[in-house]
């Protein structure tokens, strides 16, 4: 797994930083748990535009992933390491004993021909799913779950991981990628080590095409628009634009949008660093 530069051949190749992909063992994707993907364009059910700034790009077909890894006690062989559209991550191929075959986000370090488990039977090895009432303190965790049985919500992205760093009772504090500490049941699962791909942050797109090909649409700054389109538009000349604030009026750059008394404040022990 690595990054690589381009001879500067054309203006776009010049500056582009892209994988070498030597961690992927295989191109076409499982047939079985493929489905198809529509786009579109950032338009609601009645063709309203709702999110700006999304549109084009190029074909995609979701991999049906397995974020609840609730075959438990069964063992599974990773068949390959592939690459994933729809994530930042890489992602795995597993083979079960039984003969089903499912997805998993790839962690970083897992190969081809290593045998995983979930469940009370697993060991603290990497890509193992495991209960944090059975994880080893200090462990490094990703793709961790929030409700017992709903399927791994916090740390999917490409290198990320959280840290499980005590147990009270029936929670463990664990601490987020953010730099949050909170308390999470003991009964939710979450799988040993980081999220592969962890150089991803580290690529350059190179020109403005390719960043279209991914789907997103040039990005209009608010001072440079009118003032019927935002509040930051308008005035004569270049105007710097006032206060710094969204398009419907909500003030940026540090003002505080949750909810005073959400209900998950409780479990939050420290909030992330700013």
């Amino acid at each position: 797994m690595g990054l690589k530069k381009f001879k500067p051949t054309t203006p776009g190749q010049r500056h582009k930083v892209n994988h070498d992909y030597s961690e992927v063992t295989k191109s076409a994707p499982e047939k079985s748990l493929v489905k198809g993907k529509s786009k579109n364009g950032g338009r609601n059910n009645d063709g309203r535009m709702t999110m700006r700034y999304i549109g084009g790009g190029h074909k995609q077909k979701y991999r049906i992933i397995d974020f609840k890894r609730d075959k438990h006690g069964v063992p599974a062989t990773v068949k390959s390491i592939e690459y994933d559209p729809n994530r930042t991550a890489r992602i795995a191929l597993l083979y079960y004993a039984d003969g089903e075959k499912r997805y998993i986000i790839a962690p970083e370090g897992l190969k081809v021909g290593d045998t995983l488990i979930s469940g009370e039977k697993a060991t603290p090895n990497v890509g193992n799913a495991m209960f944090l009432s059975d994880i080893p303190l200090g462990t490094v965790i990703h793709n961790i779950e929030l409700k017992p049985g709903k399927g791994g919500a916090i740390a999917r992205g490409a290198g990320t991981y959280a840290q499980l760093n005590a147990r009270d009772g029936r929670y463990a504090i664990v601490k987020m990628p953010s730099g949050e500490t909170r308390m999470i049941l003991t009964t939710c699962l979450a799988t040993i080590g980081s999220v592969s791909n962890s150089e991803h942050n580290l690529t350059v797109s190179g020109k403005a095409g390719r960043t279209r090909w991914q789907g997103r649409r040039p990005r209009v700054r608010g001072v440079v628009m009118n003032p019927v389109d935002h509040p930051m538009g308008g005035g004569e000349g270049r105007n710097a634009g006032g206060h710094p604030r969204s398009r419907n009026g909500m003030p940026a750059k540090g003002y505080k949008t949750r909810a005073k008394k959400k209900y998950s404040d409780k479990y939050i022990i420290e909030r992330r660093k700013k």
